[in-house]
Order: structure tokens, then sequence, then C-alpha cells
């Protein structure tokens, strides 16, 4: 793994206004980095990201599965009582998932650190599956990438049949904050790709939703949803005037209830409690674990937060080394093991691996100047090497 100066396309700004990108840039600050890139080896993709991306998303099933018979679990995460029934029922259905996001620490030497399993509401997928893929493709065009260059990036077809796979008759509703660029682009993203799979579609923003007296979800003419995804985190739903009527609900949602149980940090914890010692995760325990003073460096995490939100790094000797603010940490914090994000040039990448279904589908990277991954990183493409 090494970072290449590539520089930027002529005119990409142009190019990413066609393409439906346009939220490259954010508040005037940029978001997408193409001056340079991060290149890999075919053995870096396939035996330190993908291989254990498949059996970290493999464990993390099994634990759901143990999670949902077991309240003392649930409870540990948070999860509010009122939903326990919601989260078991919508497991033992096989309500599908679509996607989600393994985060590691990784610079191309060592085994890859889980650092957090974003399995409800990940972001930065439209320029994962599409305009990275693009700017590969050009690259090779125009002789700007060495020849034979590749990308593990297969997530826009598998989406696409994932889709086909899981969508049930009748209308796929896509909602999310359309006052924020990047959520209207990701769920107008996955509307596009429904499409493509031979769905009927509506995009509309989160507050259109209504619930019908038969108990489905709806939009503002009342036609029901046969599925929904919305880009609206489970435990923001469950506290919603609507949270309650989720289980009665003929309506299905993407991603399901039962992804409450991944998309929390305290599953950290309790992977390394189920598979101490693996060599992909950290140590990790929760707060008023005893077992925390045994960390030495470490990482402290709510169990829900997102963007890097209310992070704290400490040394082995309890310093506050790094941390940012925040709303969350009201539901309680994990200890992790500090697994520093490698430094390249002066910046961090974060390594995001894509689950599609079951299956590891393809990369991202996000890049910061700092020790912590947070809303203003940089997305920066990346390319497998020829052989």
């Amino acid at each position: 793994m090494r970072r290449i100066a590539c520089g930027e396309r002529p005119g990409w700004r142009e190019i990413a206004r066609a393409a439906g990108f346009a939220f490259h840039t954010i508040d005037g600050a940029p978001y997408w980095d193409e001056s340079h890139a991060y290149a890999f080896t075919l053995t870096e993709i396939e035996a330190a990201i993908e291989a254990p991306s498949a059996e970290l998303h493999a464990l993390c099933l099994a634990f759901a599965g143990d999670a949902v018979e077991d309240e003392r679990i649930l409870a540990s995460l948070a999860i509010p009582e009122p939903a326990w029934d919601t989260v078991r029922a919508s497991w033992h259905r096989g309500d599908p998932s679509l996607y989600g996001r393994l985060d590691f620490s990784y610079g191309g030497t060592g085994p890859a650190k889980l650092l957090e399993y974003n399995a409800d509401t990940p972001t930065a997928l439209y320029e994962t599956a599409v305009f990275q893929w693009l700017w590969l493709e050009q690259g090779l065009r125009e002789g700007r990438l060495p020849p034979g260059s590749d990308q593990f990036n297969a997530v826009h077809e598998r989406l696409i049949a994932r889709l086909a796979e899981i969508a049930p008759p009748g209308l796929f509703a896509f909602a999310a904050d359309t006052s924020g660029p990047e959520d209207l682009g990701t769920a107008g993203y996955l509307q596009d790709c429904a499409v493509q799979a031979g769905c009927e579609t509506i995009l509309l923003d989160l507050a259109q939703i209504g619930l019908r007296a038969d108990g489905a979800f709806c939009g503002p003419d009342e036609r029901a949803f046969a599925a929904l995804f919305k880009l609206y985190p489970w435990e923001w739903a469950f506290q919603d005037a609507f949270g309650a009527a989720v289980a009665a609900s003929p309506t299905r949602f993407i991603e399901p209830p039962w992804k409450m149980v991944l998309s929390n940090k305290g599953l950290l914890a309790h992977l390394w409690a189920r598979e101490p010692g693996h060599p992909n995760l950290l140590p990790a325990f929760f707060e008023s674990d005893p077992a925390c003073a045994s960390l030495g460096a470490s990482v402290r995490k709510p169990l829900l937060s997102r963007e890097g939100a209310n992070v704290e790094l400490f040394s082995a000797q309890g310093t506050r080394l790094a941390g940012e603010p925040g709303p969350y940490g009201a539901e309680g914090f994990i200890r992790q093991g500090l697994a520093e994000l490698p430094c390249f040039d002066g910046r961090r990448p974060l390594i995001g691996a894509w689950i599609v279904g079951d299956a590891p589908a393809g990369l991202c990277i996000r890049e910061s100047d700092g020790p912590i991954t947070g809303d203003g990183a940089l997305f920066v493409p990346h390319l497998i090497e020829p052989a």
C-alpha cells in the first residue's frame, strides 16, 4: 500500500456535475480529492482486506443470532426494551440486509484491525461505487494510470443484484434528510440502483413519511410502501412517534431492525469476548469492565456515534491525546485498544470495506489530517497496481 501523486483531471468538477456527484465539495470545503490515490497490490486486497471482511461479517451474523435471544446482550447495547421484540422478530423473519461498511486501520503491513462496523446508515456509497470507478476508467483511457490497473469495486453491480433479490412487490421508497447533500445523494443513488433492478420507486424527505390506518408506512399520497430504505438510524426511529408502529407494519425496512445489534460500538466488546486474540480484532471492553485497565493505549467510543464524534484517544498512562466533540455518549462507552491509523505524507487513511448482501464488494478510503476520522475527512480514490 502506498500513496501516489497522480494529479487532478482537467475539468473533473464538470465531470462530477454531469455524473450527479453534487457533493464533491461540502459547505465550500473539498470532500473528493483526486490529487493523489492509494495503490494496493492484489495480495493486499484479497488477503488483508477482502478475506478478513468476509470472516468478520460472518462473525457478526453469528453474534446477531445469539444477541436477539439474549436480553442481557440487548440491554448491554442500550437497545430500548420496547424494541427488543421488533428486533427479534425481524431476525426470525429473515429480513434481508442490503449493505454495510467495515472500517479498518491498515497501512500495508500486519493484519487490518477492525475499528467499527457501520451496519445501519453508512454513506460514502455513491462516490465509492460510481465516481471512483469513473476516475479509474478515465485514468486508464488517458494514460494517467499504469495500464492494467484495477480497483476492488463491484459495489454498483452487487447493489443492483441484491435489490433485485430482496425487493418485495410494490412501491420501494427511499427516504433521507433531503437538505443534506450527502444523505440525499446516497438515497438518490440507491433509488437509481433499485430502478435498474426493476423496482417501482419513490424518493422523499423523511418528514414526508406517514402512517396509514392499516399500519403501512406511506408518502403524502398515502400509497403504501412495500419497502422503505431510510437513511435514519434505528435508535432515532424508535424514539419517534412512529417507532411503536414498526413492529406491526407490513412495510419492510432497509436496513432491517435487527441491524441495531451490529450498528453499535458495543458489538466490538462482544466480538472480542467471543473471539479473543482474533488477528483482525482489537481488544475491547465496556467501560465498566475492570479489564479496561489491561488495554494500555486506548480509544474511548460511545456506543452510538457517527463521524468520529465524542471519540477520544488515550495514552497507556491515561493522558488524553486527542478527541472530538459531539452529542453522543448518554448510552455509555466502550474502550478499545488503540490501532493508530497509518501516516502517509502526514495524512491518515481509513479503509472502508463494503459488504453488499453478505459478501465483500469493494473499498473506499477516507483521509484525515489527524488521528480521528471526522466529517471533514476527504474521500480519496484507490487502485490495484498491475502485477
